[in-house]
């Protein structure tokens, strides 16, 4: 993919995005949410190969919580969506899972794939990437003008089994003001690589989520009155399949602190 832009803040978007990484690369941690506006962010999990078709898939089986941007070669590093990054230490924070548990969090993952030289990589779309354009639009992201994590959340919804993978849908939550939820859900469902439209709107009992305040992954988030919880499918569900199926090793981008890429999300706009 190109690297290059003519329009000036694509420029410094991508100037954004290469810094950030380095940034990573170099010890910092940070939810990457508003990071580098106008770039495509992904989700990563990389499974040993034993383990890769499996999820490729479990993938193709739910495209809308586990949308496939590339597959890196087994024991490769490198990414077409960055020229020159690294997936081992150009994510702010990886998470490291033995036997289905988290065992562990790490800044920098090359020496897992010392440990396991045929890990096959997967970046996958997310919801990140839209929140610009709904920005662009006037509508609030929440998680963004707080300064902290999306709120994520495991669902009641199971995903689709395929092989030895099997979880639930994990999925991501903003506030919405009711009278803008329409636009949203038409903003978002143009990026249907990154999740696109909403999977539910409104009462979160119905997805099995009890309560709003206590995420099961990042951070709680204000709601205002006159404002509803929208619910994206998430790209934490394969940590969810992890978990359910015992994956025996796995590393994954710690949620909320993705991979940042070259790549403008209006590639992914349709």
């Amino acid at each position: 993919m190109p690297t290059t832009y003519q329009n000036p803040s694509l420029q410094a978007a991508l100037r954004q995005a290469r810094a950030a990484r380095q940034a990573y690369r170099e010890g910092k941690v940070e939810p990457t949410a508003g990071i580098a506006p106008g770039m495509t962010q992904a989700n990563m999990i990389a499974l040993p190969r034993e383990w890769a078709w499996d999820f490729l898939l479990y993938a193709q089986r739910n495209p809308k919580p586990c949308p496939v941007l590339d597959v890196i070669e087994a024991g490769d590093h490198c990414t077409l969506l960055a020229e020159g990054a690294d997936v081992r230490t150009d994510i702010p924070l990886y998470r490291v899972w033995r036997d289905g548990r988290m065992v562990e969090e790490v800044r920098d993952a090359r020496p897992l794939w010392q440990e396991h030289p045929d890990l096959v990589t997967f970046l996958i779309g997310c919801s990140f990437t839209f929140e610009t354009p709904l920005q662009e639009a006037g509508i609030e992201v929440r998680h963004i003008e707080q300064g902290c994590n999306v709120p994520m959340y495991r669902t009641n919804r199971a995903c689709r089994p395929a092989g030895r993978l099997h979880g639930d849908m994990v999925v991501s939550m903003r506030p919405i003001p009711a009278h803008r939820v329409a636009d949203a859900v038409s903003i978002s469902g143009r990026f249907p690589s990154v999740h696109g439209a909403p999977v539910h709107v409104g009462d979160p009992a119905a997805l099995g989520i009890a309560d709003l305040q206590r995420p099961d992954f990042g951070d709680p988030v204000r709601i205002e009155p006159g404002e509803v919880p929208v619910f994206w499918a998430c790209g934490v569900t394969p940590q969810a399949a992890v978990m359910a199926s015992r994956v025996p090793f796995a590393v994954t981008h710690a949620p909320g602190h993705m991979f940042v890429s070259d790549v403008p999300d209006s590639t992914y706009h349709v």
